[in-house]
């Protein structure tokens, strides 16, 4: 039976794309929603205005997270895919200098210089472009870059977790918006930070501390902000 077989590995690396626009949409929708619905609240505005508000910016903050997922994503494409003609013009117009080179990357990482040689003529064979792609410039299969994807998955999960927050809006009393509000936010965030954690295969503790902190001091901030205005106002 073939050793892999035997030694199967699952590795999470693959998930780093999605993942990654997930976890920051989710934690984007839920800090975000929450520090305003407390900020607002903590005026002193009535139930429906803070209803209102926190409506327009699960509306704004999602579409603002597809675009600025989108823009930057896209950039990062836009990198990728000229530094890939690069590579595609140099190896049509000097491709024994594109083989040594190869051959030294791995002559760096402990391969013997002949040997070396053999793999990157090889390698170059079968396909010199995804060989230096790879090993030359970093871009593979998990790391390319994904827009639409980044784009659409940041735009959901900002919504979903704007979502938790607006529900406590609905459902809890007006004088207890601002400390209900906060403790079920705050709950969101800890589940947040260990499912992410979960899927990306780290450590569920350090996750869920680190976005319940900032999520905790973003809607204390807005807190006091809000309570200054409401006391001016």
């Amino acid at each position: 039976m073939p050793r892999l077989h035997l030694h199967p590995e699952h590795h999470l690396v693959s998930r780093i794309g999605w993942l990654r626009a997930a976890v920051m949409g989710a934690n984007d929708g839920i800090v975000s929603t929450a520090s305003l619905i407390v900020g607002v609240a903590a005026a002193a505005a009535t139930q429906n205005d803070i209803l209102i508000a926190g409506v327009a910016g699960l509306v704004a903050g999602a579409m603002s997270m597809a675009a600025g997922e989108y823009v930057s994503v896209s950039s990062q494409s836009d990198t990728e895919q000229a530094d890939l003609a690069r590579e595609t013009q140099e190896l049509r117009d000097n491709p024994a200098a594109e083989h040594e080179e190869l051959a030294q990357i791995y002559v760096r990482r402990g391969v013997a210089p002949a040997l070396a040689r053999q793999v990157a003529e090889q390698l170059m064979a079968k396909d010199a472009l995804g060989a230096h792609a790879k090993d030359e410039l970093g871009i593979s299969e998990i790391t390319t870059a994904r827009p639409i994807q980044a784009a659409l998955t940041s735009a959901a999960t900002f919504a979903v977790g704007a979502a938790m927050p607006l529900l406590m809006v609905v459902i809890a009393p007006t004088h207890l918006l601002v400390p209900i509000t906060s403790g079920a936010s705050l709950a969101f965030l800890a589940l947040l930070g260990a499912l992410g954690a979960q899927a990306g295969g780290a450590s569920i503790l350090r996750a869920t501390a680190r976005v319940t902190f900032w999520g905790a001091l973003a809607m204390a901030l807005t807190a006091v902000i809000g309570t200054i205005f409401g006391m001016v106002i």
